[in-house]
């Protein structure tokens, strides 16, 4: 496999994470009628992919440093291929709730490496370009997963897992850029990788990803929430409000990559926070729907400025890189699963402090816990 093919397939690795987590978030009814289950249980099926995707990467980056990126990658990918094929072929629901799980545990061992190999082949002053490119990848990944997943399902569902194991497949093929050399990461105890992974700098940049990620993009079923109850919008057009942030970040992420290299990494997370709070406050209290749609659509804009930055500064460690961004992204991850439990009593209680307090988390807390750049 040639260098250019290998790096190629680290970016188009990107795609493959988002586009399968949400693959079934337009299946559901047909997911549900299939199983005989209801739309509402149906709907278990992201949650089955996340909660194992989300703790199995505190220690999964750790891991696949100490054996090898690329050896780890083509070996998540195969288990992708096969978890994919096992929901295709799932006779139950909890069989393939299980299949689900496995794919988020297969996922686990490729986002944090790839993101660990594009530090290591990236210079220095291109980092941010690089992540923003491959930030657009996931967006499109994210963005494109509910509409081809629905195409499928209008003929049966389980083609969209046939596709998505030719596409894991192919990426094993791809690989990977082989690390050009041995950091040491394989000759330390793991205990002692372990505890560089989860040290205080790492661990407060986690919590800046996952307030971040929790009261922005995790709102998205907020948003949906007053979009039906303050506009009577219904379901198509809620999809393409929704759709509006995926695609804003789809088209931005490279020229924000690139900006992130000028204004720095802490500047860029801090600027993405300050434009977060303001669209929230946006989405919350506008009061029309094509307003809180070009609101949202901003809200893609400072997620990629947040999230470019969050990465940039993760990836700046020289002790455990892997490591160090499996647990970042863990922690995204489980912010994203908290805002719903956290923010929905609150929206029920108050439709604008819903809205007003993630803002404010944004605004107040990410300043607060973001450590200093030459710290991380």
């Amino acid at each position: 496999m040639t260098p250019a093919l290998a790096r190629a397939g680290l970016y188009a690795g990107a795609f493959l994470g988002p586009f399968g987590a949400g693959i079934t978030v337009a299946m559901l009814p047909e997911l549900g009628s299939s199983y005989g289950v209801s739309p509402g249980t149906a709907s278990l099926s992201v949650t089955a992919y996340f909660l194992p995707f989300a703790a199995v990467m505190l220690f999964s980056g750790t891991l696949g440093e100490r054996w090898g990126r690329r050896r780890t990658v083509v070996v998540g990918y195969a288990g992708y291929v096969l978890a994919s094929l096992a929901c295709v072929l799932a006779s139950t629901f909890a069989l393939f709730l299980a299949a689900r799980a496995l794919q988020g545990v297969a996922n686990a061992f490729t986002t944090p490496l790839l993101l660990s190999a594009l530090g290591a082949a990236a210079p220095g002053n291109r980092l941010g370009r690089a992540l923003g490119w491959f930030g657009s990848l996931q967006a499109a990944g994210q963005t494109s997963a509910p509409l081809l997943g629905g195409i499928a399902a209008e003929v049966d569902w389980r083609f969209a897992f046939g596709g998505v194991a030719v596409v894991a497949a192919a990426l094993a093929l791809l690989g990977i850029p082989a690390e050009k050399a041995d950091d040491g990461a394989r000759r330390e105890r793991l205990a002692t990788a372990l505890r560089a992974a989860l040290r205080p700098e790492v661990l407060r940049i986690g919590a800046t990803a996952a307030l971040g990620w929790g009261c922005l993009t995790g709102l998205s079923f907020m948003v949906a929430l007053r979009l039906e109850e303050g506009f009577g919008i219904g379901a198509g057009p809620r999809g393409l409000v929704l759709t509006a942030a995926g695609i804003a970040g789809l088209l931005t992420a490279p020229l924000i990559g690139g900006r992130v290299d000028r204004i720095g990494r802490r500047r860029s997370v801090l600027i993405g926070a300050g434009c977060g709070a303001l669209v929230v406050v946006g989405v919350g209290t506008l009061p029309g729907v094509w307003m809180v749609a070009l609101a949202w659509a901003a809200g893609g804009v400072a997620t990629q400025l947040l999230l470019v930055g969050v990465n940039a500064l993760v990836l700046g460690s020289a002790r455990n890189r892997g490591g160090s961004v499996s647990v970042v992204q863990s922690l995204r991850f489980g912010g994203a699963a908290l805002s719903p439990v956290a923010f929905t009593p609150l929206y029920h209680a108050d439709p604008v402090a819903g809205f007003l307090v993630p803002a404010a988390l944004l605004a107040l807390a990410v300043p607060a816990v973001l450590p200093r750049e030459h710290r991380a």
